[in-house]
């Protein structure tokens, strides 16, 4: 019984089916099943679409599609997962948003989805977020990164508004951060004190890795 409710949630992922993700997902707990092995299916779905992404057999549509239907179903897996006092493995934990100001959401989704495939527990806190909320999802999730996206060059300045946010909160010590978006070049990320800059997604999963020790 438990097998075909995980190849529910498999096919909710390559199908890009919210509603079935979150049934499904419902249902392994209903069920009694393991969340971590139901997040594992996820993942591995994630990743295959990743894989296939970046060979250019799907295309960003098809990884929006994946991301979307994943992140529906998170926030069921991690209630469980607290009911049960259970922590998620992985190479790290990322907090990922574009900031204040911009409402731009596919480049960091993308980012997000890669990071999910390589094996990341990625909380996606969404668009137009505002240095305080950035720090506040930063101790909830206890972060080991923060990546922030801004399309716009009059939003980039809401990334160095947030490190000093972080910096007066005494946290910026406790993690990295990754700054990204078309507005963002390498000399800006230097300038705001960010400790890393990566112009294409796939090299975000790199950088990640990198600030990771991985």
């Amino acid at each position: 019984m438990g097998d075909g409710k995980y190849e529910e949630l498999r096919s909710a992922i390559v199908e890009y089916n919210n509603e079935l993700a979150v049934g499904a997902v419902k249902a392994v707990v209903e069920q009694g099943l393991d969340p971590l092995e139901a997040l594992e299916v996820m993942t591995e779905a994630i990743r295959d679409i990743g894989d296939r992404f970046g060979k250019g057999e799907l295309y960003l549509p098809d990884l929006i599609g994946a991301s979307s239907a994943m992140l529906s179903a998170m926030p069921i897996i991690d209630e469980e997962l607290k009911v049960r006092g259970t922590k998620r493995e992985g190479l790290g934990i990322i907090v990922a948003g574009t900031v204040y100001g911009d409402i731009h959401t596919i480049g960091k989704t993308m980012v997000a989805t890669l990071l999910m495939a390589a094996g990341f527990t990625v909380y996606d806190i969404g668009v137009n977020i505002t240095p305080e909320i950035f720090v506040d999802a930063v101790r909830k999730h206890e972060a080991d990164i923060l990546c922030m996206s801004a399309l716009m060059t009059m939003t980039a300045p809401e990334q160095r508004k947030t490190i000093v946010a972080l910096k007066e909160a005494g946290i910026r010590k406790k993690v990295k951060v990754m700054v990204g978006g078309s507005a963002i070049t390498q000399e800006f990320a230097d300038s705001i004190g960010a400790d890393g800059y990566d112009p294409i997604a796939p090299g975000a999963v790199d950088l990640a890795k990198r600030l990771m020790g991985s």
